[in-house]
């Protein structure tokens, strides 16, 4: 057999981060014809910044912040609702869109016949699932700039920490998803996401919820991504900053050797 007859049949090797790559691409050439599904999860946080930042941040007027700072309601707010955007959006592309793939469309399967494995599909996955909701993020990043509600320059690094944000929750979602047996079990995912949402000192300040509350809100992950995210455009930095991070980085980092781990034993064994 020469050498270009050769190089036609037999595939190269994948590189290093090679087949992470592949997922993306396969990916982006799936979504781009329904790119508007991806667009409409956009406009649920917009609808909350208007019926409850401005709606009734009109009537609560400004909120005194850890720090001891006064700040108007809806500059509060925003950047919680900027890190759900990007919680939901990493959520949702990691739980339901993989659970379609992995128990119905029997895509991995296909793709592990190829010099690819499961590390890479997990790295794959993972990213366009955090993708998706640096997406969201981006969108609502911009009104927020176009609002004025980003009150520090350190605001710039809000973008990143979205990142951060979709890592840990895509991560840990995809995990999730691995242990799912029918839609039924979904029903977990929507009885997780909206606690979180709604009591992550997203909407008020810490110090107002009862002591034991404020203990299990501490243990929220996106109670991290929401102060990350508030200190920043707020420009009310600490220390504790890197306890957010920390907490951030290290969820993401558990999720996805869970979901390495548990690709493998689904799909290879």
């Amino acid at each position: 057999m020469s050498d270009t007859l050769a190089a036609r049949v037999i595939p190269p090797p994948m590189l290093v981060g090679g087949g992470a790559a592949r997922m993306l691409e396969r990916n982006l050439l799936v979504y781009r014809r329904v790119w508007p599904v991806i667009i409409s999860g956009f406009f649920e946080p917009i609808f909350y910044l208007f019926s409850i930042g401005i709606g009734i941040g009109e009537l609560v007027g400004d909120v005194t912040t850890a720090g001891g700072a006064a700040v108007d309601y809806t500059a509060f707010v925003a950047p919680a609702l900027l890190a759900a955007s990007a919680m939901n959006g990493a959520v949702f592309e990691s739980t339901f869109n993989i659970f379609f793939k992995l128990k119905y469309g029997k895509v991995y399967e296909a793709i592990l016949s190829t010099p690819m494995k499961s590390s890479d599909i997990a790295i794959g996955e993972i990213t366009w699932s955090l993708g998706r909701g640096l997406i969201y993020a981006v969108a609502f990043l911009l009104v927020m700039v176009v609002m004025g509600l980003i009150k520090s320059w350190w605001g710039i690094l809000a973008l990143p920490a979205t990142v951060l944000i979709g890592f840990a929750f895509a991560a840990c979602g995809m995990a999730a998803t691995t242990f799912m047996n029918s839609w039924q079990d979904f029903d977990l995912v929507n009885l997780f996401v909206l606690p979180l949402f709604l009591f992550s000192a997203t909407f008020y300040p810490l110090d107002v919820y009862p002591e034991f509350f404020q203990a299990l809100t501490q243990l929220s992950p996106l109670y991290h991504g929401v102060q990350l995210i508030r200190s920043l455009t707020l420009g009310t930095l600490s220390i504790n900053l890197f306890a957010h991070i920390g907490f951030l980085v290290a969820m993401g980092a558990a999720g996805s050797v869970v979901t390495s781990r548990r690709l493998g034993k689904l799909l290879l064994s």
